[in-house]
């Protein structure tokens, strides 16, 4: 039985926040905390009102090594599995650069959009946009 948190006890008072509540629960879990990993180095730019970058430190990655991909509120990115193989005249002494594998998730709220990836220079970037709908803008009642 699952223990009960304080998300799990907000669940009866609040309606519609199902999706949220399960994040924060995935977020605080002990799996969650338990392989932290600084690798590879990431920044979360907020480029302007409503848009925001995911930019990933991949040096030596090109575009066939990577895989994005976004479902289920998360966003995940990940190198391919690569036995990296000698060069084409098997001349390498020492590999100190290595294309280690790596998978990096974060969690998007609903209402942000994947817009595109691009891998340049050695920095993937993620641009992702906060849809805002109609009804939730700021607004002037007239008054009658």
């Amino acid at each position: 039985m699952k223990e009960l948190s304080i998300f799990n006890q907000l669940r009866p008072v609040t309606v519609g926040f199902d999706s949220v509540f399960d994040n924060f629960e995935r977020i605080f879990s002990d799996d969650f905390f338990s392989t932290p990993s600084s690798y590879p180095a990431y920044n979360i730019v907020k480029t302007k009102d409503n848009h925001y970058d995911v930019e990933v430190a991949l040096a030596g990655f090109n575009k066939k090594d990577i895989m994005v991909s976004y479902a289920d509120g998360q966003l995940s990115i990940e190198s391919v599995k690569n036995n990296q193989p000698k060069d084409e005249d098997g001349n390498i002494i020492h590999r100190g650069i290595a294309k280690r594998y790596f998978k990096k998730s974060f969690s998007v709220a609903d209402n942000c959009e994947v817009k595109s990836a691009e891998l340049k220079d050695g920095l993937l970037r993620v641009s992702l946009e906060r849809i805002i709908p109609e009804e939730k803008k700021p607004r002037v009642i007239d008054i009658k």
